[in-house]
C-alpha cells in the first residue's frame, strides 16, 4: 500500500520532472526543496533533507522500471549499480524517446 508521503513525493517529483525535456535533468533535491514548511510539517519532517534518503531510493525504483535514467557526474549509472553502490549527488532526465 503506498503511504500519502510517498504519493506526495512522487507526486511532485513528476510534476517538476515533467517541465524538463531530454537531456535536461533535475537533482532529487530540488524536489525535496520545493516543499513550503508547511507542507513539510504535513510530511512529519523537520527539514527538506530528511526526504533525502525517500527521493533518492525512489529515484532508482522509478529507473528499475525504465522510467527515468539517473545519472552521476555526467555519466549514466549502470543499471547493475544500486542505491547502496551509489555516494554522492545524482541527477535524474527523463528517458530519451525514440
Amino acid at each position: 500500500m503506498t503511504s500519502p508521503t510517498n504519493t506526495i513525493l512522487t507526486d511532485r517529483f513528476s510534476q517538476l520532472l515533467q517541465k524538463r525535456e531530454h537531456p535536461q535533468t533535475l537533482c532529487p533535491s530540488e524536489v525535496a526543496r520545493s516543499f513550503s514548511t508547511s507542507e513539510l510539517e504535513t510530511l512529519k519532517v523537520a527539514s527538506w533533507r530528511d526526504l533525502m534518503p525517500q527521493l533518492r531510493q525512489m529515484s532508482f525504483q522509478a529507473r528499475d522500471r525504465g522510467e527515468i535514467e539517473i545519472l552521476q557526474r555526467g555519466e549514466l549509472v549502470s543499471s547493475d549499480c544500486q542505491l547502496d553502490d551509489v555516494r554522492g549527488p545524482i541527477r535524474i532526465r527523463k528517458v530519451q524517446d525514440l
